[in-house]
């Protein structure tokens, strides 16, 4: 169980005890109105009532359909106990924030078909309110318990299929980015083969020995032009765009000394030797330093310096952007954003990772390692 799991189960405690409390006053509160007003002991059935609901609401978590039925379904028979032995109005004001509870949490959560089930069911417990005791105040705030809970629960799920929304927008553009490379892609591999099977003519006339070696190379290219092309058209299965090629991406040099004019200092660590990556990999890595800089820009106005490292190990191209930034939890949250998502589905599509978060004391660390096949390397 990780540091955030811990947190968030203790915060879900808390939640219930403060909850509790909340019950335990809406109890007392509903029985001492009852006994003032109606006297003898008609307050203990929807007191009852009230506490199996509001039990019922705590637990909700381990099985939020099955707590909101049985729930509503004991709001029902209450409301029709009350209206056949003339007893005071139900739901009474405690099982009406249990039900608000158990609804809200219901439609927050559940599949759309279970919770328009229990929003339904919610209505129906209402209207039998309503039906029962016409001329009852308890009613009708339970009209408002059962609309603030529908309320409560619809909005988080509204933004939750907006940020869905949102995501797959960045991975169709991404997509379609992708699409303008693949010609680039498929273009540099296919130049190359091009020219090998030309070498390949004239050797055959002056070194006929060396033909073979010359096919052996034209081989190597093609299997390396059908990697590249896999690799690229991943994410390509369901993306039309047939949009012209763009150009190569920029050097990594010139990117750095643009952010670096805003007041930013940025240091860029290379490998010693110049790299020779495919050129999906290569648009890649620019692309991955370049969402880097444009978080820091936009979230991190306090960062001084930032360390942009590009390392090639064995099998595969390391990319780290550092900065010193100092800890606000806000920024954490914009950063984590959109603009990562389509880098993560870039690098994972070429089989690689991307690790993007806040490092230890201040700033915010972006990781990512992508495969590089041996052969493409000097």
């Amino acid at each position: 169980m990780t540091v955030r799991d811990r947190l968030a189960g203790r915060a879900d405690i808390a939640a219930d005890v403060g909850l509790g409390a909340v019950f335990a006053a809406a109890l007392a509160f509903q029985a001492s109105q009852i006994a003032d007003s109606w006297g003898g002991e008609y307050w203990q059935f929807g007191c009852a009532a009230g506490v199996v609901v509001s039990a019922l609401a705590l637990v909700r978590r381990r099985d939020r359909a099955w707590a909101a039925v049985a729930g509503l379904a004991v709001a029902a028979a209450a409301v029709l106990v009350a209206r056949l032995a003339h007893l005071p109005s139900e739901p009474g004001p405690a099982m009406a924030l249990g039900l608000f509870v158990l609804v809200g949490s219901a439609v927050r959560a559940l599949p759309v078909l279970p919770a328009c089930a229990v929003a339904t069911g919610g209505l129906a417990v209402v209207a039998g309110a309503l039906a029962s005791f016409p001329r009852s105040v308890v009613a009708v705030l339970n009209g408002a318990a059962w609309l603030a809970a529908l309320a409560i629960g619809l909005w988080p799920r509204f933004l939750d299929a907006r940020r869905r929304a949102i995501a797959e927008k960045v991975r169709r553009d991404e997509r379609l980015r992708l699409a303008r490379e693949l010609h680039d892609v498929v273009a540099h591999h296919v130049t190359g083969i091009v020219l090998q099977a030309q070498a390949a003519q004239l050797i055959s006339r002056k070194h006929p020995e060396k033909v073979d070696d010359s096919l052996a190379d034209i081989e190597a290219a093609g299997s390396d032009a059908l990697a590249a092309t896999r690799r690229v058209v991943g994410l390509l299965r369901d993306a039309g765009d047939s949009a012209s090629a763009t150009p190569g991406p920029e050097r990594l040099s010139e990117l750095v000394e643009r952010f670096g004019g805003h007041g930013l200092a940025v240091r860029l660590r290379l490998p010693a030797d110049e790299p020779v990556w495919p050129p999906e990999v290569t648009s890649t890595v620019y692309r991955i330093v370049q969402e880097s800089l444009t978080n820091v820009s936009r979230h991190a106005p306090h960062a001084r310096s930032v360390t942009v490292s590009v390392a090639e190990e064995r099998q595969a191209v390391t990319v780290e952007v550092l900065d010193d930034a100092p800890p606000a939890p806000a920024r954490y949250h914009h950063r984590g954003g959109y603009g990562l998502v389509g880098m993560r589905e870039r690098v994972e599509t070429l089989g690689g990772t991307l690790r993007a978060g806040p490092r230890a004391g201040a700033g915010w660390s972006v990781l990512a390692t992508l495969p590089v096949p041996e052969r493409k390397r000097r």
